[in-house]
């Protein structure tokens, strides 16, 4: 079956609706073999006091996107996605525009995928650092 970009992006932006990811407005842009890419605006609904980016909201725009990575690589009839492990080195901040997160695939098995998932600015800036580990459920026959 070939890649389907367009199929692709769409599903996962079809995901979002009425979730989290719809409420940082999180929109999957880009996607390959290896790859998911999603941008969402930083502004004062995602700041923090000081008026910067949050870093919880870094790890939701990872934890979304390398999440839905996982999505890519198993069928969905048969299986889920649950992220068990996140980290992140928040290295610069951010007051406004847009962020992106690209998660690109580090391990994949047949139980866990490890993904690192670089948040970089407008200019390829790198903001965050994250890495998530994801598992594997099979779905059980209801």
């Amino acid at each position: 079956m070939a890649f389907d970009k367009e199929k692709i992006l769409s599903m996962c932006n079809a995901f979002s609706k009425n979730t989290l990811m719809e409420t940082l407005e999180i929109e999957f842009i880009d996607a390959g073999d290896d790859f998911l890419v999603a941008k969402m605006p930083v502004n004062p609904r995602i700041h923090q006091p000081m008026g910067l980016l949050h870093g919880g909201a870094s790890v939701a725009l990872a934890e979304s996107v390398g999440s839905a990575a996982s999505m890519l690589f198993v069928n969905p009839e048969e299986s889920e996605i649950r992220g068990i492990e996140i980290s992140a080195n928040h290295l610069r901040s951010k007051k406004e525009g847009i962020v992106f997160g690209t998660a690109k695939i580090i391990h994949k098995g047949r139980s866990l995928h490890l993904w690192e998932i670089k948040i970089t600015d407008e200019e390829g800036k790198l903001i965050s650092l994250c890495k998530l580990t994801n598992m594997v459920l099979q779905i059980k026959n209801k």
